[in-house]
């Protein structure tokens, strides 16, 4: 299946075929990590704990289950979720004082022990974080990594004295998501969600969105300002340094496993598989080339080429199974490992390897003293290609339009906006499309009127079809 032909055709089969994950599990929407898959997320978990615990968060781990009680101090927020809650009512034949249910996020988990721990402003900021699965009754048709009912999640909740702290804490989140993302090889736009369209609960919402080969866009972060709004709820308070009770300013980072749903659909090609050399399992597998009288020799050697590129801090893999070169090399494409080192009698000879890159195809010729510190730089040659590559695909995708008319289809419109949510809703409902929202970083505006009611813009509005 070409990618271009079918995309959910190819993605499925990809996914499958590279055992990322089985899908097999009957409760729809609940699929099973398979190792290879559970490898690749772990690695990009590894790259948020990174960036988390450099940045002062530390890492805990909240109860699945919430209360109802709980729960239904924040109406706003009840209201986003509550069509889309797990409840747990009986524990064997006994039903339950309170119902319980899974945590679809973790507010109202966190936020009633925010307030036994927030006593002074010395306890400020409060910074945390935690990766667990979250649960949500999705009704549309679920697809791996990119809609879910269990979903693999990352969460940071963070408190502080006032809204400047809260916001500086935004503009760090905004900074973690930029290196995570150069890690991921992942282009991506920043939108202030439209009043309409922020997390339940949010003074307002920051979406992060890449663009598919589908033309439409896929959410894989987001970034809330909440002020004190929960703080309220909860009764989330510290004393000032003059004696003084005020509520804690809150904010929230969120990403999940849509980041390697991303991976697959963005950097993939009809062979299979492209991964980030940041988070492939397997950056570099070694495969040996023998006929059967230089089997034993090739193989040894192909043991000591592997040691040195492990030594050199190389996830490395040496393929001893007893298939031809060829089947092997496919199948490592398919499964996107970045680079493949190929040693044969004669390599051994001339003492170099060959060296094949996935992402172009091309191969080189190396000497083995020479190896480790190429096969480096070649990994680092495949994330700055996967980057280029998929940045000049999105940029060229994003279409400035003064018209309503003038939007195409599978593309990102950027259109000037008055600010009006009569207006807004107007241009998603004439080209049945989302509003992303309008850029975080200022974008000049000037002159520009707003094709709807033809009133003065004051921004720009991204918007897109999307997953």
């Amino acid at each position: 299946m070409k990618k271009e032909e079918n995309f959910s055709e190819w993605y499925n089969d990809i996914i499958e075929r590279a055992d990322l994950c089985d899908k097999r599990y009957p409760v729809k929407g609940m699929n099973v990590w398979r190792p290879y898959g559970w490898r690749a997320m772990q690695l990009i978990d590894s790259l948020i704990r990174r960036e988390m615990d450099a940045t002062g968060h530390q890492e805990v781990c909240f109860p699945l289950l919430i209360p109802k009680t709980e729960f239904d101090k924040e109406a706003e927020h009840i209201k986003g979720f509550n069509q889309e809650v797990y409840w747990v009512t009986h524990a064997g034949d006994n039903e339950l004082d309170v119902p319980l249910l899974l945590r679809p996020t973790s507010e109202t988990a966190m936020y009633p022990m925010f307030s036994l721990w927030v006593r002074s402003h010395s306890d400020l900021p409060l910074k945390v974080y935690q990766i667990v699965n979250t649960f949500r009754y999705e009704t549309k048709q679920t697809r791996a990594f990119i809609r879910m009912r269990e979903i693999h999640f990352f969460e940071a909740h963070t408190c502080h004295t006032d809204f400047e702290d809260a916001e500086r804490q935004i503009k760090e989140d905004l900074e973690i998501m930029e290196r995570i993302a150069k890690d991921l090889c992942l282009p991506y736009i920043a939108t202030r969600r439209p009043d309409w369209d922020k997390f339940a609960g949010a003074y307002y919402s920051i979406g992060i969105d890449t663009l598919m080969p589908t033309g439409r866009t896929l959410q894989i972060g987001s970034i809330h300002q909440y002020r004190t709004n929960f703080a309220e709820a909860y009764d989330i308070k510290y004393e000032t340094p003059e004696g003084e009770h005020r509520h804690v300013h809150q904010t929230t980072y969120g990403m999940s496993e849509r980041l390697l749903g991303a991976i697959v659909g963005v950097h993939g090609d009809d062979k299979g598989l492209i991964l980030p050399p940041a988070v492939a399992p397997i950056q570099v597998v070694v495969v040996p080339i023998f006929k059967k009288e230089s089997r034993e020799t090739v193989e040894k050697e192909a043991e000591k080429v592997a040691e040195e590129l492990m030594e050199g801090g190389l996830r490395a893999h040496l393929d001893m199974r007893d298939f031809r070169p060829g089947y092997k090399f496919n199948d490592w494409e398919m499964r996107g490992v970045p680079l493949r080192v190929e040693i044969g009698q004669r390599d051994i000879e001339e003492g170099q390897v060959v060296l094949a890159r996935r992402d172009t195809m091309e191969k080189t010729s190396v000497s083995r003293g020479d190896m480790v510190e190429k096969a480096r730089q070649l990994l680092e040659e495949i994330a700055e290609n996967l980057r280029s590559v998929a940045e000049n695909y999105m940029c060229g995708k994003i279409k400035t339009i003064r018209d309503i008319s003038e939007y195409e289809e599978g593309t990102i419109g950027r259109i000037p906006w008055c600010g009006s949510p009569d207006c807004g809703h107007e241009i998603e409902d004439a080209l049945d499309v989302s509003t992303l929202g309008t850029p975080v970083e200022e974008e000049d505006v000037g002159g520009e009127r707003c094709p709807v009611c033809g009133g003065e813009a004051k921004t720009w509005l991204y918007i897109a079809k999307t997953h």
